[in-house]
């Protein structure tokens, strides 16, 4: 009969072995005979006992060999996202190398003190939608590495968001033209809506804030006065949301000319809804993204984006945790001309 309870020393005293004997039968193989291991194995398996218990033993080793990946948002949005997604294949490539193994932690957690003492460190990817989160992580005495954004003293990498923005929007702004923002979580709302008098993020270091300031920065360059009451926030990188606000732009009495939309997911679901409508895309309406996801490229006309290659952010971010003194990083970006604009 199975017996959950089973400990190292009750095993060995059921099997009339030594402690020693278990333990290296499932740690060191090489001091028992093959025979004897496999049939200590066989004993321990028809018992359910499954070896020494691994939190003790990291914890007596100081290392669980398990990262924490911090996400933004909730898991089930994050993996749905193309952009994480790709991020997340790059950080598990070298996990891989490293024979580490990767915790998924959502960004609404309460806390990281439920898993802090079973994880070696944090690969932050992107700011937790929890703020009390950024306060624990800036305390902590593990490893943390932040993506997206910064940290005091922690070492961080990210794409020049700012500058990214502001290249891609001087490259779609001509003078005299209308132009609306589709935001991503450039306000603390959680639903798609026009932002008007709402307090805009004004956290420096947030990827919406530096995206926003690379657009006032291109609409300064152009002499275009932005309208307020054409800039929307979405709350989430999805269809769903952006096509709310494609709807409402094409609600407004005088059509923009330019839309500059916060990520390609965004861009394409207003790309689609301009489309139904009848809207010719670039002729009548330019529309920008930014990230570079495959699935722009499956759609005509070929949405113009800022390409970062998400895949390899996470393969560095990772080997900078495992680095034994990270330096932050800013990566290269390409502009992607298709033909949206």
């Amino acid at each position: 009969m199975k017996n959950k309870s089973h400990t190292l020393r009750s095993i060995a005293d059921t099997l009339h072995v030594s402690t020693a004997t278990i333990s290296n039968a499932f740690n060191r193989p090489d001091q028992l005979s093959k025979a004897k291991r496999e049939e200590i194995l066989a004993a321990c398996q028809q018992l359910g006992y499954f070896g020494p218990n691994k939190a003790a033993q990291s914890l007596r080793r100081g290392r669980s060999g398990i990262i924490a990946l911090v996400l933004a948002d909730s898991i089930d949005y994050m993996v749905s996202d193309p952009v994480a997604s790709s991020f997340i294949r790059g950080v598990s490539e070298i996990l891989k190398t490293h024979k580490s193994h990767l915790l998924l932690f959502s960004g609404n957690s309460q806390s990281i003190n439920s898993v802090i003492d079973f994880v070696d460190g944090f690969i932050c990817y992107g700011m937790p939608r929890n703020p009390a989160l950024l306060n624990e992580l800036t305390v902590c005495q593990k490893k943390v590495i932040t993506v997206d954004f910064a940290l005091p003293e922690r070492a961080s990498i990210a794409v020049d968001n700012q500058q990214a923005a502001f290249e891609i929007a001087q490259r779609a702004i001509a003078p005299g033209d209308r132009v609306a923002i589709v935001g991503l979580r450039i306000t603390h709302g959680d639903i798609t809506s026009k932002v008007m008098d709402t307090p805009l993020v004004e956290v420096e270091t947030s990827v919406a804030h530096q995206r926003y300031q690379g657009y006032l920065h291109a609409l300064r360059n152009a002499g275009v006065e932005l309208d307020e009451s054409l800039i929307w926030n979405v709350p989430e990188s999805s269809q769903a949301f952006a096509k709310i606000a494609a709807l409402e732009i094409l609600q407004e009495p005088q059509l923009p000319n330019t839309i500059l939309c916060m990520s390609d997911l965004i861009g394409l679901s207003v790309l689609r809804e301009l489309l139904s409508a009848g809207i010719k895309v670039p002729e009548q309406v330019k529309i920008v993204g930014f990230d570079g996801i495959e699935e722009t490229k499956r759609h005509h006309p070929i949405l113009t984006t800022v390409y970062q290659n998400s895949t390899e952010k996470g393969r560095i971010a990772t080997r900078m945790f495992f680095s034994k003194k990270p330096e932050s990083q800013v990566l290269d970006y390409e502009m992607f001309v298709g033909e949206s604009c």
